[in-house]
């Protein structure tokens, strides 16, 4: 473990968990109620987790009752450095200062020192040989590489897979697969081809092994560009999570990734890496493509790099850059300075802190517990992860595999009420994932899994 331990500590409130009213507490109840009268109905986490908060630090939260809670959400992977994080407080304090806001495009010397620190993490073959685009949002920044490759290329065709999660705009929610998101939105499928993502534990084909569900993966993906009658188009590119993120937290095999990167090369298609929950570090690697030795040629940037603070970026090949011309890509919000403050600090401490060696550790460590409970009981059907980024898959019975989201609902809920903040996923909303911000310490890491599995035992 690094010399940063006592620091992670003090990041945190040391009593979580700990329950002193059952949540919903009555003030939080009262904001709730109140919440409800003023606020849509179209709310989801109000509903899931029934409680208000007071305050946040490091990896814990305490809520207006005085509950302390372990957060394994981060704010579904934003959060990396920690709540209220306070090397990045100082650099948004010191900007806050200076001023906050005016034209997105015009430069200052902070400005520079952030885009700076972004090029110096890219991932190799993109380092030294990239341009950034600012955008506001994940979703923004998926619109905004796609955008890119259908302009360069000239060509409109997207392939997109299932179990995808893009965002909810209007342009992203077609790259997005979830029906339910694709018939609110009333967007009809437009120039976006679906492929299957391979899926270990579920492959769509019928095959023995996880290699050869990447293999049939690929040939449907090569059927779709070469074949004349595929119905496909001219392909523009290929979007991609490297880590599935809402499909499930599925971790696809190494020859995928890289199958990827030849057929994109073989064909002339651009490689869009989507690493707005895989990034900055989720899965002890900047980039989480650099856990399969694969260069994008396109990648969203998002999520952690603002620690909560909405800024996204798209980095791509240098050469795509000639063709772009002036308001290719607007909005009043990029490059806010705020957001620009806090991604130069969020990098600055991951690095100093050696965040990512930790979080390959710490990761092993609560993998291996979590497949321990795999191997005891039933109903866990499989466990997959990289770093903080680990998917629990809640069945009916290891023989069946049949997705048990209820159940996984049902431990999330009871999670909740005894202080460990977890939230779910998957195709069918059945799998538990663990997102923890990276500063979390190993007590608050060990306590939540002996909590997780006294919720197990209750269910088994």
């Amino acid at each position: 473990m690094s010399s940063y331990e006592e620091e992670f500590r003090e990041l945190s409130y040391p009593d979580a968990p700990k329950i002193v009213v059952r949540p919903p507490g009555p003030n939080s109840l009262k904001i709730l109620e109140r919440q409800s009268e003023l606020e849509t109905k179209a709310l989801i986490y109000p509903k899931v987790f029934r409680f208000a908060i007071e305050s946040a630090k490091g990896a814990t939260i305490k809520d207006v009752d005085g509950n302390y809670y372990v957060d394994w959400i981060a704010g579904i992977a934003v959060l990396n450095v920690g709540h209220n994080n306070p090397y990045v407080a100082k650099y948004v304090r010191q900007q806050m200062d200076r001023y906050w806001h005016w034209m997105s495009e015009v430069p200052t010397e902070f400005r520079i020192k952030a885009l700076e620190k972004i090029h110096s993490i890219l991932p190799q073959g993109l380092r030294g040989n990239a341009k950034i685009l600012t955008t506001v949002t994940g979703a923004d920044a998926c619109e905004a590489a796609v955008s890119i490759a259908r302009w360069v290329s000239g060509k409109n065709g997207i392939i997109a897979f299932d179990g995808a999660y893009h965002g909810v705009h209007l342009g992203a929610v077609m790259l997005t697969a979830k029906k339910s998101l694709l018939k609110y939105s009333g967007m009809p499928l437009i120039n976006v081809l679906r492929a299957p993502y391979p899926y270990p534990y579920r492959c769509p084909f019928k095959v023995e092994n996880e290699i050869e569900c990447a293999y049939r993966s690929l040939e449907f993906i090569e059927h779709l560009i070469k074949d004349p009658y595929s119905g496909a188009g001219e392909i523009a590119g290929i979007l991609f999570e490297p880590i599935q993120g809402e499909g499930g937290y599925i971790v696809p095999p190494k020859e995928f990734v890289k199958g990827l990167r030849e057929i994109a090369d073989k064909y002339g298609i651009l490689l869009i890496a989507d690493e707005v929950q895989t990034g900055v570090g989720r899965t002890g690697r900047w980039w989480a493509v650099e856990h399969f030795g694969v260069t994008p040629d396109i990648m969203c940037i998002s999520k952690a790099i603002g620690n909560g603070i909405p800024i996204s970026f798209v980095a791509y090949r240098k050469d795509l850059d000639e063709k772009l011309e002036e308001m290719f890509h607007l909005g009043t919000y990029r490059a806010n300075p705020l957001g620009l403050a806090a991604a130069t600090g969020v990098i600055e401490y991951i690095e100093s802190r050696k965040l990512l060696d930790r979080t390959l550790l710490l990761g092993e460590h609560a993998l291996r517990r979590f497949k321990e409970l795999e191997e005891k009981y039933e109903f866990i059907g499989d466990v997959r992860g990289v770093g903080f980024m680990i998917g629990i898959e809640i069945v009916k019975d290891k023989r069946s595999r049949e997705p048990d989201p209820s159940k996984a609902d049902a431990i999330r809920r009871e999670l909740f009420t005894r202080g460990v903040l977890m939230h779910t996923c998957g195709h069918y909303g059945n799998v538990l994932r663990f997102m923890a911000p990276l500063v979390i310490t190993r007590e608050h890491l060990d306590k939540g899994i002996d909590v997780f599995e006294e919720v197990i035992k209750i269910f088994k």
